[in-house]
């Protein structure tokens, strides 16, 4: 029994339901780890991509372009060609049942079809990474950063150096912005930032984000403000006007234009689609042609390969190239605003790499080890025990810290202190902390000794009544005794012994 379509109607509003429903309780679950916080907003997409395609065909449905609906409704009222005849549509309809389970008499109706829709909620899509990114934890941006070191607009700097500026592009000269590798290098790194941000932000819509950067982009390039791009354009959407432009009014032969010097004059040809090499001379007499002679009618050798000649309407190539400015500051845009969105993926890129830098091969791989473990055991219930083979010593939240900072602090070695009752302590830095700790100044006051800076770094019972005799002995020999060495000071400038002093104090001399 076929389906009609007010039942379609019915079971897609069904369908928008319980995806509807199946939403909130998957976002009501908190996710234990990174990996499930990216399957569960994957998960929320799909189901959010299944109710808009619904909506859709609801849409149509209720636009009834065809009539199909209207006959149908119609056709359940009783009307037809002969007239209104509510009985019959009824045994007419009530016979089509019957017969149909007659010929089908093994079919059911389902009644409740949650099952199917609950296994959606322990679904894990596919997201692909590479070994670089971590599952959504960093940025690789190797390939880019070779491009970039390589590059005339690039500059010779580490990779964790590029990790800074690479968000800047506005930072780049604007000379080095009109070349053909660095339109392409932009447009690599805006594609990869976009394919990272849709595997890692899924419920983000990327969409309006980037036409709200368009619309504050359109309005900050009219008025000559966009960063990096400052009065570079004009409202009429012409050619940017920049210090490269040359005035040729100002010139009346072709040897007092070489003095503007060849990469100015480069640069000229170059914005208006004209061959760029050969001699100063050869430049200048080039562009010299100009002056006199319209674009569209110098001849088609003096422009460069790939470059449109103008047409006969007179319009200019310099929109074109102004068109392409344009684009290039918008890239910038985007690339600037996924960055900000990405703000703390940068920084653990950055942290991630610099710690690798200062770990060896071996290091790595006990770590790798220890992550996959560890990413495993997180999603456990928290009284579960946790698996620690290299027995590292456990962090703040209760779990073993990282190996790289285990060898950092040296916490593999042990420091034994007698005067606090063989305890141990693990790392230099804990061991150097503990001459001042309580543990350590009560086993020297047991002893009778004062926890004096004379005392650090001994933690022999024996040695520290040793070196306190030594410096009982050395004050006897050497006491200070104030009455005698304490100096004072008259008015006169003259100086007095403090036994002295009092004395002729007394005496009313001073």
């Amino acid at each position: 029994m076929s389906s009609t379509l007010l039942e379609v109607t019915r079971a897609s509003h069904e369908e928008v339901e319980r995806l509807e429903r199946l939403v909130v309780k998957d976002l009501q679950t908190e996710p234990a780890t990174n990996k499930d916080r990216l399957h569960q907003s994957h998960r929320v997409r799909n189901m959010i991509e299944q109710i808009i395609d619904t909506t859709h065909k609801l849409v149509d449905i209720y636009e009834d372009k065809d009539g199909a609906r209207k006959d149908e409704i119609a056709a359940l009222g009783g009307q037809t060609a002969t007239g209104t005849n509510v009985f019959s549509a009824f045994y007419d309809r009530l016979k089509e049942i019957r017969e149909y389970h007659r010929r089908h008499p093994a079919a059911r109706v389902v009644i409740d079809a949650s099952d199917d829709y609950e296994q959606l909620l322990i679904e894990e899509p596919q997201i692909e990474f590479s070994g670089e990114e971590g599952s959504g934890r960093y940025l690789d941006l190797h390939e880019l950063f070779n491009e970039y070191y390589n590059s005339k607009f690039g500059a010779r700097i580490e990779y964790t150096a590029y990790l800074d500026v690479f968000s800047q592009p506005q930072k780049i000269p604007r000379k080095a912005k009109s070349t053909r590798p660095y339109r392409e290098y932009l447009q690599k790194l805006l594609e990869y930032l976009i394919y990272f941000f849709e595997r890692t932000e899924p419920l983000q819509d990327l969409d309006r984000i980037f036409s709200k950067v368009t619309s504050e982009f359109e309005e900050e390039w009219t008025i000559g403000k966009v960063e990096g791009w400052e009065n570079n354009s004009q409202e009429n959407g012409s050619a940017p006007q920049n210090h490269t432009v040359i005035d040729l009014n100002s010139y009346s032969t072709v040897e007092e234009l070489t003095i503007e010097g060849p990469d100015k004059l480069k640069e000229a040809l170059g914005a208006l689609g004209l061959k760029t090499g050969g001699t100063i001379q050869q430049r200048a007499e080039r562009f010299f042609l100009t002056k006199h002679t319209p674009l569209e009618k110098l001849d088609r050798k003096h422009f460069a390969k790939g470059s449109r000649k103008p047409e006969q309407n007179g319009v200019m190539p310099a929109p074109q190239v102004g068109d392409d400015v344009k684009e290039i500051a918008l890239m910038e845009a985007k690339i600037r605003k996924l960055c900000d969105l990405l703000d703390e993926t940068i920084v653990r890129t950055k942290e991630n790499v610099e710690k690798k830098q200062a770990l060896t091969y071996e290091e790595m791989e006990a770590e790798r080890e220890e992550d996959d473990v560890q990413a495993e055991s997180e999603s456990d219930e928290e009284d579960q025990q946790i698996y620690n083979p290299l027995k590292l010593p456990m962090g703040w939240d209760g779990k073993p810290i990282p190996y790289w900072l285990y060898k950092l602090h040296g916490l593999g070695q042990e420091f034994k202190c007698e005067i606090c009752g063989n305890h141990s302590y693990w790392g230099r830095r804990a061991y150097e902390r503990h001459f001042k700790e309580w543990r350590h100044q009560h086993g020297m006051r047991c002893l009778g000794i004062p926890n004096t800076k004379n005392f650090n770094e001994i933690t022999s019972i024996e040695e520290a009544k040793q070196l306190w005799e030594r410096i009982q002995e050395k004050q006897g020999l050497n006491k200070w005794r104030p009455d005698l060495e304490e100096e004072y000071e008259d008015q006169e400038g003259n100086i007095y012994n403090k036994k002295t002093y009092t004395d002729l104090q007394r005496q009313g001399l001073i």
